[in-house]
């Protein structure tokens, strides 16, 4: 049996480079009404454009009904459609092939060249939490998402702030989101005597407000970056201060830091520093301005800072008839409160105060904070519903009806081992000697060709960050995950419905 993980991504190249010179034209098919007939489709206007008349030669036609290559699905049958060039796969060895190596599929594949470390900078995490907007909270979730899926495609990430503040730790803990925590601030003897040898001299200064040690101009830099870069054209004089000294010592620390934990395993070269790093800047929509003066800031103090900073710049976040006052705590309480109600009304009777269920509750909450935050792209405004009915499981699109849909998959796995060692189930058979032809259900297929198959490559996009395009902002593709599990709980909850799992007979349990 092969053993070469299979890719959407490498059938969808071999298909395209069959038809020859041109752009893609394949697609690759989702919906179950179609994949009733088809796998992937070349649609007849594509065609007609490559082509023509829109008829494909014979030879091609042929060249991709034998297409073979390296990650690449076995195709049954391609054949002209009225909808286009119809491509079906040998499903029963693609079963075979994904499942025979299933944990292939659970990761990205390790790219030889992961890219540069990746510094990703949070300002919000330097507050206390009762003090933290929802839009800082939506930017703390992208950044904790971006932090573990750049780590799961091997780059080395460096979280900063380190958290001072015992009840933000605390917070985090709360959300399941895995931050740095305190440690020594980083030294500013170098950076306060840059900044003195560049201040406005004395006589310049004017009335400066307490706590300021000068002022700097930045107008030059913003003109030398471009304005078309995107930085705010507003931005003129930086006010000084030994707090923003300390922010920017702590980014200094961090690029200068060599990790040892690099995706090779190796520590990075000597000279690895700014020039081989990249900052992320994951900036609520309030905290740009004051985020673009930092940049510029780095920029005009130390010769060293990185050259490749981008903003990553959350949208705001409006709650539909509630105050615009409401914090990232009282939101988790809200919620916290909303799921233990829910489980109440479900079970008939009040389970917030068993030990038992304080692990469950906590993490139904997190999961429908992170679905509400996440769910939409970072860049775009979010609007919040607080009813009671947003996270209920008779929902599709919440967080907590895919983890609905989690606790069922756990009690099918955790029964069929308790019932397996009582001896009601056999012991599950090696891959090798099952019978694939057996999967027609059309459920089975939806499950495999658009969530198992394609795993790698949505995480692969997950982590894609544009580290060489032009401009200040990068976005992030958040949404991507959540709608992913949404249809993977739909397909999942679809089929379980339909379809008697593990069951147990007469027989058996005599």
């Amino acid at each position: 049996m092969a053993t070469s993980r299979l890719g959407v991504g490498e059938t969808l190249g071999a298909l395209n480079a069959a038809l020859g010179p041109g752009g893609p034209v394949w697609l690759k098919e989702t919906r179950a009404r179609h994949l009733r007939a088809r796998d992937f489709l070349a649609p007849r206007r594509a065609l007609q454009a490559r082509f023509g008349d829109g008829q494909v030669p014979e030879r091609v036609v042929h060249a991709v009904a034998g297409l073979q290559g390296p990650g690449v699905a076995p195709v049954l049958r391609c054949a002209p459609t009225p909808a286009g060039l119809a491509l079906q796969l040998q499903r029963s060895a693609v079963f075979e092939r994904v499942l025979g190596a299933v944990a292939a599929y659970a990761a990205p594949a390790v790219s030889a060249s992961p890219g540069p470390r990746v510094i990703l900078h949070c300002p919000a995490l330097r507050g206390a939490p009762c003090a933290l907007r929802l839009s800082q909270l939506r930017a703390v979730l992208v950044a904790d998402h971006l932090s573990r899926a750049l780590h799961t495609h091997g780059v080395s990430v460096r979280l900063v702030p380190a958290v001072r503040d015992p009840h933000m730790l605390t917070f985090l803990q709360q959300l399941r989101v895995d931050w740095s925590a305190a440690s020594e601030r980083a030294a500013t003897e170098a950076l306060r005597s840059s900044a003195f040898a560049k201040l406005t001299p004395a006589n310049d200064r004017g009335a400066l407000p307490l706590g300021v040690l000068g002022r700097v101009c930045l107008k030059e830099l913003v003109e030398e970056r471009g304005r078309t870069a995107g930085y705010d054209p507003n931005l003129d004089n930086c006010l000084v201060t030994e707090d923003l000294l300390s922010v920017l010592a702590e980014l200094q620390e961090a690029v200068q830091h060599s990790p040892e934990d690099s995706s090779l395993g190796l520590a990075a070269a000597p000279d690895a520093h700014a020039d081989s790093c990249m900052v992320v800047h994951v900036v609520s929509c309030e905290e740009e301005f004051q985020q673009q003066k930092l940049d510029l800031l780095w920029w005009k103090l130390d010769d060293q800072a990185p050259l490749r900073q981008k903003h990553l710049v959350c949208g705001p976040v409006k709650v539909a008839g509630a105050p615009d006052t409401l914090t990232a705590p009282e939101y988790y309480e809200l919620r916290h409160a909303q799921v233990c109600k829910a489980s109440a009304l479900k079970h008939g009777r009040d389970l917030a105060q068993d030990p038992a269920w304080t692990e469950t509750f906590g993490v139904l909450a997190v999961a429908s904070i992170k679905f509400e935050m996440l769910s939409t792209a970072p860049q775009s405004q979010l609007l919040l519903a607080l009813a009671d009915s947003s996270i209920s499981t008779k929902g599709t699109k919440s967080g907590t009806f895919v983890m609905y849909n989690c606790a069922r998959l756990a009690t099918l796995f955790e029964g069929y081992k308790r019932n397996m060692e009582q001896g009601l189930y056999p012991t599950f058979p090696a891959v090798n000697s099952l019978d694939f032809s057996l999967l027609q259900d059309e459920g089975e297929w939806l499950l495999l060709f658009n969530s198992v198959l394609p795993f790698p490559d949505l995480l692969s996009q997950t982590a894609a960050l544009a580290c060489t395009a032009p401009g200040l902002h990068i976005t992030a593709r958040t949404e991507m995950v959540c709608k992913f599990l949404v249809q993977l709980s739909m397909d999942f909850s679809s089929y379980y419905n339909r379809v008697h799992i593990l069951g147990v007979s007469a027989q058996q349990k005599g």
